[in-house]
């Protein structure tokens, strides 16, 4: 029991006092600030240099040999072209068959020979995906050119970004620099990661865009919990706050945050998920916030008072960072309005069947005359003319949608895979392979008989990945046994990014869309490890143990990272030490 006098009256605050080792239980205005806040210029310093270090090793090893191989990589045919027609005409376009003259080449072995203008047909791509990751991939090429290592580049540098985000982020939620960078390893040492760092994919950048918003997220936390923490220390009684509390309505990292889940909805629209179940823990965050510090009934006062501020700055504002990002399409609708207002999705009318051929969906009792409203209205001016095209937005996205629920639900595709094995690595992807080398071929060294393989497959590090389901579990457990709040960042982040998938089982996916868990599976691994070692820093059996296995683990990592690092990048392997690194014939 603490007693002080403010004012004319005599104040009293209840509670514990020592903990059981004698030391004093801070109050919750204390507890309310991140420790970090109090390091010195020193430590803050190392927590910047360690995680840029880390940063930029995982650079170097995503950067080294990225134009290998020399030619477009599974979806790259898609990406990389589309990225290039946004470069050059501001909207996605369709290509030509054949940019050389020469029948025998298709126009990816045109491009690759240097044919990258004229290219196109004039006429607008149904893209099935939104605009950011592939006006990424843009970038690149409109520095290093339209080649393999110009399409690369921007997912090796978002993959090592990622590293970065994770260190700091990491290090925010547990006070220490070492589990953040230990963290940035794991991630910097998984294969999945690794090769979509080397590929002009989406998913990679999906991935950063959902770590940077969980991140603000937990700055927000952090941010949210100090301001009225120092809030409390100016009311009469300098702890307790009563009634709904003080209204923060601004939140700059909130805002940061709906801006990070607009590029990422921007990328892929899979990111509404994890928007939806972080929106929900940002809620319970600030009503735990607000209830430590003396206020009743918090979760339902935090619905209006911080919910309504935070759906404004997270949802409403990553919506309209999206409609933002779809910025050349608006300005070329009337190009859309022309050529695909009328396609095969708008005329859909709910019936179809698999053709037996080419396990295609072929749509049935076609409506001819549906198309969009928008392409026979009058073209409008101003105000009205944004309207028209946004309306034509929204139509393009129910064909899109359309698409992808019942035009995919019949295709079968040989790297596919169920969700619910995923975080088991059920069934990687081969993006590239060279097949039956021979022995004559310089760097082949396969015996008589025997040929050479090059490959890049699309496959996790399993020592991480199978460690992490362990992790994930030990997670639920802390989170909802030990009411543990960081361990709710790595369930609720593999969860929502894995669960919806299931959704869509009946059509192709694959296994490297679980990219968007692995950052969350790595923060549970992370944190279980911080546990094992314990907080006390003095020498200890537990300490001393819970370092044995959590050194051994980062090792074996590295060397399971080593030891597929030949089949991730393209290298040349005789067949028996291929079939070595294939440990499953489902691998194959």
């Amino acid at each position: 029991m603490q007693t002080g006098c403010v004012g004319f009256r005599i104040v009293t605050v209840t509670g514990l006092s020592r903990t059981a080792l004698g030391q004093r239980v801070p109050l919750a205005v204390e507890r309310a600030v991140n420790p970090l806040r109090r390091l010195g210029a020193r430590e803050k310093l190392v927590g910047w240099l360690a995680p840029l270090a880390l940063t930029l090793l995982a650079f170097a090893l995503r950067v080294v040999g990225l134009g290998n191989p020399n030619r477009f990589a599974f979806d790259e045919t898609y990406y990389a072209k589309d990225a290039w027609s946004l470069l050059n005409n501001g909207y996605i376009q369709t290509y030509v068959t054949d940019a050389d003259g020469n029948p025998k080449t298709d126009i990816n072995a045109d491009i690759l020979s240097g044919h990258t203008q004229g290219i196109w047909t004039g006429d607008p791509s149904l893209a099935v995906h939104p605009d950011v990751g592939k006006w990424l991939i843009a970038l690149g090429e409109k520095a290093f050119g339209m080649d393999p290592f110009g399409w690369r580049i921007a997912s090796a540098v978002a993959g090592a970004l990622m590293a970065l985000v994770i260190c700091r982020l990491v290090r925010r939620i547990t006070g220490s620099t070492m589990l953040g960078c230990v963290a940035g390893t794991l991630l910097m040492l998984d294969g999945l990661h690794f090769v979509l760092s080397r590929l002009a994919l989406l998913d990679i950048f999906l991935a950063l865009f959902l770590l940077c918003a969980v991140s603000c997220l937990v700055a927000d936390r952090d941010w949210h919990r100090a301001r009225l923490a120092a809030l409390a220390r100016r009311t009469d009684d300098g702890v307790a706050l009563t009634g709904w509390g003080p209204r923060i309505l601004f939140r700059p990292w909130l805002l940061a945050a709906g801006v990070c889940f607009g590029l990422a909805l921007g990328t892929k629209w899979t990111a509404a998920y994890p928007l939806a179940a972080f929106g929900v823990m940002c809620w319970l965050w600030s009503a735990n916030a607000r209830r430590s510090l003396g206020i009743r009934w918090a979760v339902v006062k935090g619905a209006l008072v911080d919910g309504v501020p935070a759906f404004l700055q997270l949802v409403i504002v990553a919506v309209l960072v999206y409609i933002a990002t779809w910025g050349g399409w608006l300005a070329h609708a009337d190009q859309y309005e022309e050529h695909l207002s009328s396609t095969q999705y708008r005329q859909y009318t709910g019936q179809g069947r698999c053709a037996k051929d080419d396990d295609s969906y072929v749509a049935t009792d076609l409506d001819t005359t549906k198309k969009w409203p928008t392409a026979d209205e009058k073209d409008a001016s101003g105000l009205g003319e944004v309207w028209q095209s946004l309306r034509s937005l929204w139509y393009y996205h129910q064909d899109v949608y359309t698409f992808h629920t019942h035009f995919l639900n019949c295709s079968t595709h040989f790297y596919e895979s169920k969700p619910s094995g995923w975080l088991l690595i059920n069934r990687p992807v081969g993006v590239a392979v060279t097949n039956d080398i021979p022995p004559s071929t310089p760097g082949c060294d396969a015996p008589a008989g025997s040929d050479c393989i090059k490959q890049v497959l699309l496959v996790p590090t399993p020592v991480l990945w199978w460690g992490g389901v362990v992790a994930l579990l030990f997670s639920l457990v802390m989170w909802i046994g030990a009411r543990d709040w960081r361990y709710g960042i790595a369930v609720v982040g593999a969860l929502s990014t894995w669960l919806p998938w299931m959704l869509y089982d009946d059509r192709p996916i694959f296994l490297f869309y679980a990219i968007a868990v692995l950052p969350f599976t790595v923060i549970a691994i992370t944190l279980s490890i911080g546990t094992l070692i314990g907080p006390s820093r003095a020498p200890s059996p537990r300490r001393t143990a819970g370092v044995i296995v959590a050194g051994a683990f980062v090792i074996l990592t590295l060397v399971n990272f080593a030891w597929f690092y030949p089949i991730w990048t393209n290298q040349m392997l005789t067949h028996s030490e291929w079939l070595d690194r294939v440990w499953f014939s489902r691998w194959i």
